[in-house]
């Protein structure tokens, strides 16, 4: 039996809309994260975990209505440390000091800030943070990812 293009280009097909249904099926099937709505989250619910640099008490990370992920953490660093090294990546953060003194490193420019003050680290810039004073240091990280966040790449990294 001769097998023609409109036979071969059939039966092809016909071996592929089984695969293309059950692919479907199993993304239908995994459930859409949830997305957060208003909600109020109480310095004491959140329950400090050690970290070898301190603590750290997570808030959420998660979609909102706008956002694909909306994240926020507070950090709390023991004197002399720093969460990690000079770094970069795609999304951007705020991070808001509650108490401490913090050096904040943008793109190599060295900053001493104290409680109340705002730090923004944009996309793809080279930042870290490190606790300079004698004290503990507490700080509110909070971070986004939306249409516009570009897509991690090699260059994202220091």
């Amino acid at each position: 039996m001769t097998i023609t293009r409109r036979v071969g280009t059939a039966g092809l097909a016909a071996g592929l809309i089984p695969l293309a249904l059950a692919a479907t099926a199993s993304r239908a099937e995994a459930p859409a994260p949830t997305v957060m709505h208003s909600g109020v989250f109480t310095w004491e619910s959140l329950t400090p975990q050690a970290t070898k640099v301190g603590a750290v008490r997570r808030v959420f990370d998660t979609p909102t209505p706008t956002l694909s992920e909306l994240e926020m953490h507070i950090t709390t660093l023991k004197p002399g440390e720093a969460p990690h090294g000079p770094h970069r990546h795609p999304d951007e953060e705020l991070i808001i000091i509650k108490e401490g003194t913090i050096e904040s490193n943008l793109e190599g420019v060295l900053r001493r800030l104290g409680p109340g003050s705002v730090i923004f680290h944009a996309s793809n810039e080279l930042h870290t943070v490190k606790n300079v004073g004698a004290t503990e240091a507490t700080y509110h990280v909070i971070k986004w990812r939306s249409a516009a966040t570009p897509a991690a790449t090699a260059a994202a990294k220091p």
